[in-house]
């Protein structure tokens, strides 16, 4: 019978690189001795997952001490070896890798948000120290996510939402796209199982047209760049589940409005060869406005490089071309691994350390917090994968994560530029300073001279970047202490009139200073003053206090009952976009593609791990089958319509009639005469001499969409109008 390692010896192999073999396997011995008699929830012996972590990190090109190193990740944590055993048999540097995997431990999401953020800095220092460190991490994380299905339904989903919140983004920034989106789609299978279930029938149900359709175009594309004496090498794919989640719940596309489903990908020798490429591609096909990408004259903070550009067919249908050399290809796929797999030396190292500074950056960024929860927050907030790219009037780029604006642009430069920023121009016109920056724009900042030019406090609920933010607490925490202190108390005061808080003077200040010792302030008007300057948000733990003064000074029962109570009915009659979902405040509503509520339909949520609630008609077919599974059925909760529900929702109309010449512009017309917000329009004509038109409209509820399939009933021509779920008849 072939052991583990076996696997490992034929995956180094395959892969082309050298290995020193031997070391590999003296660490694999060690590591199978020392979890002797362990065995996963799967059932399978332990030894089998770090054999497979360290298959993950041969397929990425890592060197034999990463090799080493993951093979023996969980023995010290695990087993009785000690880090001394480690160094004296395989070296310093695996031993340091060890201990730093050890120490980073697990980045857990249901605890204080102390251990949180520090958990998370635990992550971004190991980065900084030896990414290799991180690497071994995110291979751990890919291969449990992997085999979570072994694992209790809580867990599957706990550990999904910390991969989804904290690893997947730092895969992104480390450029490797294949774990990245990997972890991501295993993730949304646990978040949000029935919209995984949506989008896995989308992309099935007419697999074999798209095969067919990237096959053809990559025929295509091959044959003209053949005739113009061009050797490249052409992949195409599909988007991943969670990009084309991402698109339909998060930005409220339908299924056939994503552009990029279809991507095509090019590889050539040069940089001029990338756009001679792109020339011939628009050559070939239509562009779309506003969708080309220079991702090669500006690239992304995790160096990636590509063109992109998306183009439409004869057929009518949109697919994104990526055009790059094969250096950026494998910056592309492989990150920060690339330097392993493809570089070495003195060069190498010195672009390590490039592609690293952004690390160091957010590092430094979170000195001047004092809001644990914001530090989490913002922490995932600047690993996030989109940004825009801007210049500044000397041609400098400057990336910044999607929707910031020109004052995250002056503190992205300098401190002092946005302290004195007193207004902006871009492409040489003045803006608003709430204006979103957008790729491609020259932005100059205009300062004052003054020496009392500063920031205005408003500025913290404008700005995007954690770094503006952080620098503007900074200035006020050093500039305006006194101010700060009397703004802090003033708010304080206001908050506690609000919620009932009354108590005498020897009373209120003993409450404060507790207050002020729990948030590690060791005076009352350190406290005021974090307040004053935006360090501290009182509105985020004014919950709590109120708690600690209920149990303090108002002892009995009754009061604590009436009071929650109270709090409880408030609470239930809040309605999230038109929607009050029972026992839930406050959370996100999405609407589920596969049914397409409107006001009127009976309807359910359905709680998805930390996507918020998708609202489902009560007769969709997801939910009927949630209700067959306990640890889906759990999940479903009651909701109901509000009379503050949102003046449009989507629905979609499948108009079957006779195939004759003018009948679509009858139906559009008459929609136009209805005075509703066309989305989508499509028609196909069917083997028995009729045609079926499927129209998107904006309307307000199932009352209004009835007239309007009455009203395109009497069309003449017309046979039928069927309102349809998601993709399919109703």
């Amino acid at each position: 019978m072939a052991s583990p390692f076996d696997s490992l010896k034929q995956a180094i192999e395959e892969c082309g690189k050298s290995y020193d073999l031997e070391r590999i396997e003296k660490a694999y011995k060690l590591a199978e001795k020392a979890h002797e008699g362990q065995v996963r929830a799967s059932g399978d012996p332990y030894i089998t997952h770090p054999v497979a972590v360290a298959k993950i990190l041969v397929d990425l090109g890592m060197d034999t001490e990463s090799i080493e190193a993951s093979l023996l990740h969980d023995v010290v944590e695990d087993t009785d070896v000690t880090l001394d055993e480690i160094r004296k048999n395989f070296g310093a540097e695996v031993a340091q890798m060890v201990d730093g995997v050890t120490k980073m431990g697990m980045v857990p999401l249901h605890t204080k948000e102390e251990q949180q953020a520090e958990n998370v800095r635990k992550m971004l220092l190991a980065t900084a120290k030896d990414v290799r460190v991180v690497i071994i991490k995110l291979a751990d994380r890919l291969h449990n996510m992997r085999t979570i299905s072994a694992k209790p339904p809580q867990k599957q989903r706990d550990t999904a939402r910390e991969t989804m919140e904290v690893y997947a983004p730092i895969a992104h920034r480390l450029g490797i796209r294949a774990i990245k989106e990997e972890l991501e789609d295993l993730s949304l299978r646990y978040l949000d199982p029935m919209a995984y279930e949506e989008i896995g029938k989308l992309l099935n149900s007419k697999k074999e047209e798209r095969e067919q359709f990237l096959k053809k175009i990559k025929e295509k594309i091959a044959a003209r760049l053949e005739n113009e004496h061009m050797t490249v090498h052409i992949e195409g794919r599909v988007k991943s589940f969670y990009g084309i989640y991402r698109k339909m719940y998060m930005q409220g596309k339908n299924f056939d409005e994503i552009f990029d489903i279809y991507a095509v990908r090019i590889i050539v020798d040069t940089v001029i060869e990338c756009y001679n490429v792109l020339g011939i591609i628009h050559d070939m096909f239509r562009p779309l406005p506003n969708r080309f990408k220079d991702y090669i004259s500006t690239p992304k903070p995790n160096m990636y490089q590509s063109l992109h550009t998306t183009v439409i067919d004869k057929e009518a249908i949109p697919f994104e071309v990526q055009i790059r050399t094969w250096d950026m290809h494998y910056t592309a796929e492989y990150g920060i691994a690339a330097h392993w797999k493809y570089k070495a030396g003195i060069q190498g190292k010195d672009k390590l350390e490039e592609r690293l500074a952004w690390v160091r950056q957010l590092l430094e960024a979170q000195q001047e917090s004092e809001d644990v929860e914001d530090i989490v927050r913002n922490i995932k907030s600047d690993l996030a994968g989109e940004e825009v790219f801007v210049f500044t009037p000397k041609g400098d780029v400057v990336s910044l994560p999607l929707g910031s604006n020109v004052i995250d642009f002056a503190y992205a430069i300098h401190s002092a530029v946005g302290n004195r920023m007193i207004g902006a121009k871009v492409d040489g016109r003045i803006v608003s300073l709430d204006h979103t920056v957008k790729t491609g724009e020259v932005i100059d900042i205009i300062t004052s001279n003054s020496p009392n030019a500063g920031p205005n406090r408003d500025w913290l609920t404008i700005v995007k970047t954690s770094e503006a933010r952080n620098k503007i607490r900074g200035w006020f925490k050093k500039e305006r202490r006194e101010e700060n202190i009397v703004n802090g108390k003033a708010e304080v005061e206001r908050e506690f009139k609000r919620s009932g808080i009354v108590l005498g003077d020897d009373e209120m200040k003993k409450f404060l200073t507790e207050i002020a010792k729990r948030q590690h302030f060791n005076t009352v008007d350190e406290f005021f003053a974090a307040i004053g300057y935006g360090g501290v948000s009182l509105s985020k733990i004014i919950t709590r206090i109120k708690d600690d003064y209920i149990k303090t000074y108002k002892t009995t029962d009754d009061e604590r009952i009436e009071r929650s109570l109270s709090q409880n009915q408030k609470r239930a009659k809040k309605a999230v976009s038109g929607v009050i979902v029972e026992g839930i405040d406050g959370c996100l509503i999405k609407f589920a593609h596969c049914c397409n509520p409107l006001p009127g339909d009976d309807i359910l949520g359905f709680v998805t791990r930390g996507y918020g609630v998708s609202v489902h008609k009560r007769d969709c077919p997801n939910v009927q089958r949630a209700f067959e599974h306990p640890e889906q059925s759990g999940r479903i909760v009651n909701a109901y319509w509000a009379d503050t529900a949102r003046d449009s929702f989507k629905s979609t109309l499948e108009i079957v009639t006779d195939d004759r010449q003018g009948i679509l512009a009858d139906v559009s017309i008459t929609i136009a005469n209805m005075r509703l917000p066309i989305h989508a329009l499509n028609a196909r004509e069917t083997k028995d001499k009729q045609a079926v038109i499927q129209a998107t409209l904006g309307v307000a509820d199932v009352e209004q969409l009835t007239q309007v399939i009455r009203t395109l009933s009497k069309i003449d021509g017309v046979i039928s109008v069927t309102r349809m779920s998601g993709g399919n008849n109703k």
